[in-house]
Order: C-alpha cells, then structure tokens, then sequence
C-alpha cells in the first residue's frame, strides 16, 4: 500500500475532511431510512390491495416494526461500544436494502412481517450510529450539535418525502418506487464498506470471555443506574412523542375535524417538522452558547406543552395561528436533542452508544405510548370536542418530562 494511500485511510483526523465524510454518509443513512419508512404510509393501500391484506394487517405490521425497532435498539448501541462502527455500520446498510427489497416483494403478510423485521434490525443502528459517528469523529465539545444536524436533515426529510413519494408513485408502480430505493442502498453500502471507519482514538472495548450478552445487558445497567439516563430518555421521549402523535396522526385529525381541511392539515403537519428542523441545532447551539444543558432542554418543553395546549384548544377558523403553533412545538421538540447530549456527557467515553441507544430506545416506546393512548380515549365518531378531551393527556405528559427536566444535573462540561 503506497504512502498516500495510507494517509487517505489511515482514519486519524478528528473533525478533518474525512470526518465530515463519513458523518455525511451517516446522516444520508438516516434520512434515507426514514423515507422508506415514511414511505410505509403512502404505499400500504397499494402493498394493502396488491397482497390481500386488511386495513388491520396492515396496521399491526407497522407495530411490529415500532416495537422490534424498540428492541434493537436497546442493543446496537453497546455493539457499537463494544465493536466499532466497522463492519456494524455497514451490516446494517445492507440490512435496511435487504427490508427495501423485501418490501417490493410482498405478496403476502409472511413476507411484509419479514420486510418489517429485517428493516428494523438495520434501522436501529441509523440514528444512534450517527451520534456514535459524530460523538468519536468530532469529539465531546461538538457532539451534540452534530446530533442536532442529524435530527434536522431527518425532520426535513419528513416534511418534503410525504408529497415527494406521492407525486413519485404518479409515475411508476410502489414496487418500482421500493425497488429503487433498495438500489441506492446498494450503492450506501459499498460507500460505507469503503469509507465509515472509527478514528485512532476510539477504540472498541470488546474484551474478555464473558458472553456478549452479558456485556451488553452489563452496559445497560450501568446506564440506567446513572439517573442522568433515564431522567433524560423522559424528557426526550415525551418530546419526541408529542411530535410523532401531533405532527403525525393526530394533529392532522385535529385540523380537519375543525375543519381546515386535508390540505391545510398536510401543511401544518409540515410546519411541525420544519421547526423541529430548525430547532434541533438551534437549541444546542443556545446550550453551547449559555454553558449549560438543564436551563434550555426545561424550557423547550415547558414551551413545548404551551404550543400543544394551544394546537389543541384553539377555536375553529384559526388556520393562521394553527400553523404559528405547530411550528412553534415543532421548534420547541429541539429540546429533545439535548437528552442526548445529557446522556452522552453524563456516561463513560466507552458507554456513549448504548446511552444514546437508551433514548432513543424510549423514545419509540414512548411515541407509540402518545400515539395510541388519544385513540383510546375517542368515540367511534369523533368531532372536535372530542378530539380536545382526548389529546389533553399530551401536554399533561409534557409537564411530566419538565418535571424530569428540572430534576436533571448540569452536565455541560463547562457549566458544572
């Protein structure tokens, strides 16, 4: 191997060229994997027809893939602590082109479980191994801003891939569609073989004999016995499921049972994502700016829940401040962002997957809660009274994790 050749690969660099490289490549892993998934919604009456399924089929499928999701999670980011980015990270590409495909393929419930199974496995490693990636290629000082730009290239993902699949499946069928999302995954994969390595000084910690669950349930441990985890997996889940429930389901439900109609529901739901597209690294950027973690992520969601109670209980007839105040709690979900960097500062160098992993973890647990709990609470036929004594439980919830937020330690390291 020739000397230039070396220095191109020897991986040395922390927030040099090649790191920026691969954090790219990360974060173009989770914003593609967020599409197919975003994707789920806009092909399953299609996947629905085409396989025979019923409307519940289809729904309990998207289940499974919340709750192994969840699962995954749990794991992948002590794998990465143990193992290194290389070869997990791009295993689990190859994983997320493996459910692509699948999906293109269904024919029938078996094979879209499967789809949902294999896309999962993979998936559980995008979000967490992007910070990984960031925390080790540009160091403790810059993780979380690095973090928040993830978030906020995923949330502007959300808001443009719903009318771009759409228009998208004008032209050609959902097979063909998922198919080609397979084929890039195809070409990330070779890409992150080629490219994703862990830098000299992050070293993984797989050692000894002992069984690697025992490893990895011993790594979970010690993050759940730092209060810091869970009190911020709280804060962060009960923000980020506030954004799955309302920018999601059921704030689109909301507006057009006060009758703003579908359009203007989809465009408020976009204004949600939108600001937490902005808010995300804005927050962090605040943090950074104040020397301090607690102040910022209390009074995002504090804010937060204001925006909801106003979304909410805001009389028919007002579309203007309806989109004032999506946006206003998608900016305010930047908060979210903090728990982990809370998380991360508040562990072990060794142990900064598996905490990010912890949150992210509760935070799907935590948006599927948000997500089903309304719907349990509604009639058959539900209008917009209806849907305002049912979504009050949201922001009820976000006072909760604001609680949990002023019960937090200051972690920033220069604000301790």
């Amino acid at each position: 191997m020739t000397n230039v050749h070396r220095r191109v690969f020897d991986h040395r660099t922390i927030g040099g060229a090649e790191a920026w490289t691969v954090w790219t490549l990360a974060a173009l892993l989770v914003v593609w994997q967020f599409s197919i998934l975003t994707g789920y919604g806009i092909v399953s009456p299609q996947i629905q027809a085409t396989a025979g399924l019923s409307v519940a089929e289809v729904g309990l499928a998207a289940s499974i893939y919340t709750w192994a999701f969840a699962l995954c999670q749990f794991f992948s980011g002590s794998l990465l602590d143990r193992f290194g980015s290389r070869p997990l990270m791009t295993v689990a590409v190859a994983l997320v082109t493996c459910g692509a495909f699948l999906y293109s393929a269904t024919s029938s419930m078996g094979t879209l479980i499967l789809a949902q199974l294999v896309l999962a496995a993979g998936a559980s490693f995008g979000f967490v191994g992007a910070g990984y990636l960031g925390r080790h290629w540009f160091g403790p000082a810059r993780f979380g801003l690095m973090f928040g730009l993830v978030q906020s290239l995923a949330s502007l993902g959300s808001a443009v891939a719903q009318p771009s699949l759409s228009s998208a499946l004008e032209h050609m069928s959902w097979q063909h569609l998922l198919v080609g999302f397979g084929a890039f995954g195809v070409l990330l994969t070779a890409l992150f073989a080629v490219f994703v390595r862990n830098p000299a000084d992050s070293v993984p910690s797989a050692s000894g004999t002992a069984p690697l669950l025992t490893h990895i349930l011993r790594d979970l441990g010690r993050c759940l016995a730092n209060r810091q985890v869970p009190l911020a997996a709280l804060v962060s889940g009960v923000s980020f499921g506030t954004m799955l429930a309302m920018g999601g389901l059921w704030g689109p439900r909301l507006m057009e049972a006060r009758g703003e109609g579908a359009e203007a529901a989809a465009w408020l739901n976009a204004a949600a994502w939108l600001g937490l597209a902005a808010g995300s690294p804005l927050l962090t950027l605040l943090s950074e700016r104040l020397r301090a973690r607690k102040p910022p992520i209390a009074a995002g969601v504090l804010l937060q829940a204001v925006a909801v109670l106003g979304v909410i209980y805001l009389p028919a007839g007002s579309g203007g401040l309806s989109l004032v105040f999506m946006l206003a709690m998608g900016l305010c979900a930047g908060a979210l962002m903090l728990g982990f960097t809370v998380a991360g500062e508040s562990v072990p160098h060794s142990l900064v997957g598996t905490a990010s992993a912890v949150v992210n973890g509760v935070c799907f647990l935590i948006g599927g809660l948000f997500t089903a709990l309304p719907g349990r609470l509604l009639g058959d036929s539900p209008g917009l009274a209806d849907f305002q004594g049912a979504l009050w439980i949201i922001p009820a919830l976000l006072l909760v994790g604001f609680v949990a937020a002023l019960l937090l330690k200051e972690s920033h390291p220069r604000g301790t």
